[in-house]
């Protein structure tokens, strides 16, 4: 029988909050932590706050960029399925690619993990990841925050939230200040569905009862949970040369709202984004959820990124070059699209086996 708290003396432990397992945890990733450290961030961690020192790491009239985000309901697959390794390197990338579409080199980054009861072993996973996520950005891990709350949330739940810091120099932001009529869109692939439209994969996934362990039906080299739990993919550092050497105009990050949402948001009043849908390979992903859910084309241009991570706005003359920078840093590109005169928004077109759709900023529909 338990013994009644009240005739012991009540501690914080007894009330679900384990201070040893927190002091654990920060033991434990301690190496993940130093991995990280690049010039202008050295501390340990263990203070009040983290410290970055911009002029170290090269800068001389920086502006700071700051970014934050989540993992969304993706934590729920990965709780679901014990893949708990790669949910952190989707969180530094949701951050630092949000930094990168502003010219920004990422800088630093904190954590915020809240659970309800701690398991030291599934928070050093995701913590491993949000290092390796850190590693590729060239950021470093500077800090963050373990938060345990009995009763918050059901046992085995955490939640996951991302903070970084960028810099650009004065004057070389990106702001689409350079965004015109007759730029050409180039998009870069991504790694899969990365961290948006999970709610509505998820619930297919209920729905049809997917058998998430069984080879993909469009991949059998992989898992369906394999395709589906493949962390976002990181651009910063095949983009920041091109930036720096001032052949990108612009570029949007293909998050939440799809191709359809994302590209208008670099775009200044009277120019509008023409896309050709069948310039690029739709992955079988995506032609998998679209025919498991009967989405329509102007739902899936909204809801998921459509095989195209990061979409760049460049002029006709750099196209060549950005094209090859991009291969030569490992990305697949293609050229999707260009900019004309029109009213602000975004149309994809394609095949009558492919998929068109016009984009929400605008009253017109294509589709």
């Amino acid at each position: 029988m338990a013994k009644d708290p009240s005739q012991q003396g009540y501690t914080y432990e007894a009330a679900g909050v384990s201070i040893e397992a927190g002091n654990a945890l920060v033991r434990a990733i301690g190496p993940l932590v130093k991995a990280t450290r690049r010039p202008g961030a050295d501390a340990d961690l263990g203070g009040f706050g983290g410290f970055f020192d911009p002029k170290a790491a090269g800068f001389k009239d920086p502006l700071l960029v700051a970014a934050n985000d989540g993992v969304g309901t993706k934590l729920k697959l990965a709780i679901e399925h014990d893949r708990h390794d790669s949910v952190g390197i989707d969180l530094v990338a949701m951050c630092v690619n949000d930094l990168i579409v502003q010219g920004a080199e990422p800088l630093f980054f904190l954590d915020y993990f809240a659970t309800g009861a701690l398991e030291t072993g599934v928070a050093e996973r995701v913590v491993a990841g949000i290092a390796q996520g850190c590693i590729e950005a060239g950021c470093a891990l500077i800090g963050g925050e373990t938060a345990e709350m009995p009763g918050m949330y059901a046992p085995g739940d955490y939640d996951l939230a991302g903070f970084c810091v960028g810099a650009v120099e004065r004057g070389e932001q990106l702001t689409g200040e350079r965004v015109r009529a007759g730029q050409v869109l180039l998009g870069l692939a991504s790694s899969g569905v990365h961290s948006n439209g999970y709610s509505l994969v998820r619930r297919l996934a209920a729905d049809k009862g997917w058998a998430m362990e069984a080879p993909a039906p469009f991949d059998d080299t992989r898992t369906l949970l394999d395709v589906l739990a493949e962390p976002t993919r990181i651009y910063v550092k095949s983009l920041l040369p091109s930036i720096r050497d001032g052949r990108i105009a612009a570029l949007a990050h293909i998050t939440g709202g799809g191709l359809l949402e994302n590209i208008p948001r670099v775009l200044p009043e009277g120019v509008r984004a023409e896309i050709d849908a069948g310039s690029w390979p739709q992955p079988g992903v995506m032609a998998f959820l679209r025919q498991q859910g009967s989405i329509a084309p102007a739902e899936m241009a909204r809801t998921f990124n459509c095989g195209i991570g990061m979409v760049l706005v460049c002029d006709e003359g750099d196209v060549a070059a950005v094209e090859a920078a991009m291969q030569d840093a490992g990305e697949t590109v293609w050229r999707i699209g260009t900019l004309v005169e029109g009213q602000r928004g975004c149309t994809v077109r394609g095949d009558a086996g492919q998929w068109q759709a016009a984009s929400a900023w605008t009253a017109d529909h294509d589709a």
